[in-house]
């Protein structure tokens, strides 16, 4: 199906491949390179890329929680991101690192962010140059942020919990073994260590899977809003939250309904299935 961005809810949130070539030497963007796969960016990245890698520079190298908002400046200082700098996001495993990046700057403030649709894949696909060359940056100044936007956009334990037991929306991204219970981890990964299967009661399943194209790119805005909305009967003022394994693609699912559907409140529950699967006493369903 033709893609038709101006009817996204954002669609400035979403560039192609074309608009990311055409401004590798803008000086006012950054593109960022996040993937699964932490040894992929060496191999080869789009000019002028930098990378952030989703455990060692975001995620806290003690507490299961993500760095302190002193580390993050530090982060985009050494990368040469401002506080006005447009970010750009690509990666491959169809952007779901990307989205998780992008969905953890939000969790800091920073606003400026968009998603390259289609990712690494779609630029290696359509011939795009990559290089092995690592960028050159000189450090800005990047101001600590005040505090981190947990609860706006970042649901916990207890916040599903609660979410589960009034009834309210909560969207399992997982594939469908993993959601029934016949699977407690993604098909052809190494079981995690989650204890029990299944998902969190009252839970739909959407895998993320359904939002996009064979070739990684999102769906139409009226394919979406069908999928969320209609088959999900999911209302654009419903306060919803997303969950998956580790957040990683229900980050991606973030993006889909926050950005390009203009949800006006998804919380995104990080923790997810290796969190609820060996919680002690956290009810579960099957099936």
């Amino acid at each position: 199906m033709t893609e038709k961005p101006s009817s996204y809810a954002n669609p400035d949130a979403l560039v192609s491949t074309e608009w990311v070539q055409a401004h590798l030497s803008d000086p006012e963007v950054r593109i960022i390179e996040s993937n699964e796969d932490i040894l992929l960016y060496d191999t080869g990245h789009i000019a002028g890329a930098v990378h952030i890698d989703w455990r060692a520079d975001l995620q806290d190298d003690l507490v299961r929680d993500y760095i302190s908002p002193e580390s993050f400046a530090e982060v985009c200082a050494r990368n040469g991101i401002g506080p006005d700098t447009t970010c750009v996001f690509y990666g491959d495993k169809s952007n779901w690192w990307a989205c998780y990046a992008l969905w953890t700057f939000r969790l800091f403030g920073h606003t400026q962010v968009k998603v390259m649709n289609g990712g690494r894949d779609k630029w290696v696909a359509e011939g795009r140059e990559l290089t092995r060359e690592k960028p050159q940056v000189s450090p800005v100044e990047y101001p600590v942020p005040e505090y981190r936007h947990d609860e706006e956009i970042r649901a916990f334990y207890a916040d599903t919990l609660l979410q589960s037991s009034n009834g309210e929306p909560l969207v399992d991204v997982r594939s469908p073994g993993e959601f029934s219970g016949e699977i407690t981890h993604m098909p052809e990964y190494p079981q995690e260590g989650v204890l029990r299967g299944g998902h969190v009661p009252g839970a739909q399943s959407i895998p993320w899977k359904m939002a996009v194209e064979e070739d990684g790119t999102f769906k139409s805005f009226n394919d979406l809003m069908a999928l969320y909305n209609g088959d999900g009967d999911i209302k654009e003022n419903d306060d919803v939250i997303v969950y998956c394994r580790i957040g990683e693609r229900s980050s991606h699912t973030w993006f889909v309904m926050t950005y390009l559907l203009g949800y006006n409140k998804v919380r995104n529950y990080d923790g997810s299935w290796t969190e609820w699967g060996n919680m002690v006493r956290a009810p579960i369903e099957r099936g």
